[in-house]
């Protein structure tokens, strides 16, 4: 009988603690700071919040330029400031830091493969199946390599964002190709090898950013808002394409590989984001709850 009411006494403990995580973990700010409701609130430590759509722009890897079409939504908290700044992710575990966002590829599968010029009868064939059965497009998604909630691998440095020197945001990413035909695998770089974007408002490069429109909100200058913040790097390297046509790969890779270019050493790849960016004190986006 004392095992029995003890092992409930244990259960009812468990349970209460599950539910007070659940009811700490659910933060609900409101007027002009809503945006920032997946703000990480429960470390008390973090001093700002983050919030930054990406709705323009374009990535190329070696030979291939994918247009950035779909908003792309980076958002977090930090402590810190300047280099000394540590990033941490969407407070919420299913919440995405870096939203995985399809930005569709020009020329499809037809173009990745180069279907017409194939000599190789399974490339041929993949081709084939894939115009049968209508699955030519093909989604490229980046995706953050690390963790994805608590402290990241996320670079962010707010001055030379402002100022528009040096790095302002480091992504260590992978890109995942989406397509029935390439398998789910398919991926140029891993979390081993990633490829790391180092973003500036600066020169980077052939390429130039900018800031872009400066605005705090009124009266208490609380919120940081930029509109219109170019980021470039035009000095990341990209490895192979790896994990492409699943069993295949060994014949699918190289294919794969010959259209986008890659590897690409650096000065071969660009990156340009047009984005909005939001930074708001954390104790403002407390209160406001």
């Amino acid at each position: 009988m004392r095992r029995l009411i003890a092992g409930c006494l244990i259960g009812l403990l468990a349970t209460l603690v599950m539910a007070s995580t659940a009811f700490a973990t659910a933060h609900h700010p409101t007027g002009e700071y809503a945006p920032f409701g997946e703000c990480p609130l429960n470390r008390a430590t973090i001093t700002d919040c983050v919030y930054s759509v990406t709705t323009g722009g374009s990535v190329t890897i070696g030979k291939k330029t994918v247009p950035i079409k779909n908003p792309v939504t980076l958002q977090g908290g930090f402590e810190g400031a300047g280099e000394g700044i540590e990033f941490y992710g969407a407070e919420e575990p299913t919440t995405q830091t870096l939203s995985k966002t399809p930005q569709p590829v020009p020329g499809g599968l037809l173009g990745l493969l180069n279907c017409q010029e194939q000599t190789n009868l399974i490339i041929k064939g993949l081709c084939a199946t894939a115009l049968e059965n209508s699955l030519t497009g093909v989604n490229a998604v980046v995706e953050l390599t690390g963790p994805e909630h608590g402290l990241t691998n996320i670079e962010l440095d707010t001055e030379n964002l402002l100022f528009e020197e040096g790095i302002a945001l480091g992504l260590p990413v992978k890109i995942h190709l989406e397509n029935p035909t390439l398998g789910s695998n398919c991926y140029i770089g891993s979390n081993s090898k990633p490829v790391k974007l180092q973003l500036t408002t600066g020169q980077s490069g052939s390429l130039h950013g900018s800031l872009g429109e400066l605005s705090f909100n009124e009266p208490f200058y609380t919120i940081t808002r930029t509109k219109g913040s170019v980021l470039v790097d035009n000095t990341f390297a990209v490895p192979a394409a790896t994990g492409c046509g699943g069993l295949l790969s060994l014949i699918v890779n190289p294919v794969v590989n010959a259209e986008l270019g890659t590897p690409s050493p650096s000065g071969s790849n660009a990156a340009t984001l047009v984005a909005g960016f939001e930074d708001a004190a954390a104790s403002e986006v407390r209160a406001s709850e």
